[in-house]
């Protein structure tokens, strides 16, 4: 054999092996495209969580409403406005309200108790305080004995709101509160007036057909008269449900104080019922002022001591 073919013979092929210059972050791309897909699919079910929360919170209000005789009717639908400030309130169908245990005439009920001089209505803002402690909201709830009854103020406070800002969704405690109260107004004899104020904080846009104070301080009362049926009070209880929106607030120097956001319910002595009554009955059918009632303003030192007696 030649020397020529034996050095042909050693030639080594070399094959593969080398590095290119795309290979150096082949990998890396992939790795972090799919931890994108990951936190964007993670963000999309937190959103869709969240939306399912505030769905059945809108539900429960309605079913609670419904039941409780806050929304009357024969499971018809809600109506939505046309306007484009109109409810954003699901369309779903609304149960069939059925009467309420505490008014059927056929069951035995027991002896209610009637509170009309003020050591009867001390005695009750007394059980309602007790219970606004044990509720965890002491500091959310004055009382003041009048004239006319009790007057019981449920505030927002720094700390702790009656019901989520902007809407009518109560907070648990709240209803936690509310329902307590239920079975003592259920043998309590008088008949209250549910007032809701707001703050004078604003909605966007006009007020003109959109939602505004007016409708925020009337839908709270509502849901709180609900809350209250929930825990067992009589659907008769309730005289009057009203919204004022801010135009009585307790801090005029501060419109946007907590204390302004309130719920209160203003439980009448017979007397006062029976005079609320006959201003929104059929004319002429109307009582006499009595000696329960005047027309006259009150001395300097009543009204100071009624003053005394509100919230600083």
């Amino acid at each position: 054999m030649s020397k020529a073919n034996e050095k042909h013979e050693a030639t080594i092929v070399k094959r593969g092996g080398g590095k290119h210059a795309h290979d150096e972050h082949g990998g890396a791309w992939k790795v972090a495209f799919a931890d994108f897909c990951l936190a964007l699919m993670a963000l999309f079910l937190v959103l869709w969580l969240i939306a399912s929360r505030e769905q059945q919170n809108l539900k429960k209000i309605v079913r609670d409403a419904t039941d409780s005789g806050m929304l009357e009717g024969l499971g018809r639908k809600p109506e939505i406005a046309s306007e484009p400030s109109g409810s954003m309130i699901e369309r779903f169908q609304l149960p069939t309200a059925g009467s309420s245990g505490n008014d059927d005439p056929g069951t035995p009920s027991q002896p209610r108790v009637a509170y009309e001089s003020p050591s009867e209505l001390a005695a009750l803002s007394k059980a309602l305080g007790e219970m606004s402690r044990e509720a965890g909201l002491a500091a959310n709830l004055d009382t003041v004995v009048t004239p006319y009854g009790l007057r019981v103020m449920l505030h927002d406070t720094d700390r702790q709101g009656m019901f989520m800002r902007g809407s009518a969704l109560p907070t648990g405690r709240f209803v936690k509160l509310l329902r307590k109260m239920g079975p003592l107004f259920a043998q309590m004899e008088n008949q209250m007036l549910i007032v809701g104020h707001t703050d004078s904080s604003r909605f966007a846009g006009s007020d003109k057909g959109g939602y505004s104070n007016w409708a925020l301080s009337t839908d709270r009362a509502l849901s709180a008269r609900a809350e209250l049926l929930g825990g067992g009070m009589r659907t008769q209880t309730v005289l009057q449900v009203v919204g004022m929106a801010d135009r009585a607030p307790i801090d005029a120097q501060e419109p946007l104080a907590g204390i302004n956001r309130r719920i209160e319910l203003l439980i009448l002595t017979s007397g006062q019922s029976r005079l609320v009554a006959s201003m929104f009955g059929k004319p002429g059918a109307a009582l006499p002022l009595g000696k329960e009632a005047s027309i006259g303003m009150p001395d300097a030192a009543a009204l100071e001591k009624l003053r005394s007696q509100l919230p600083k």
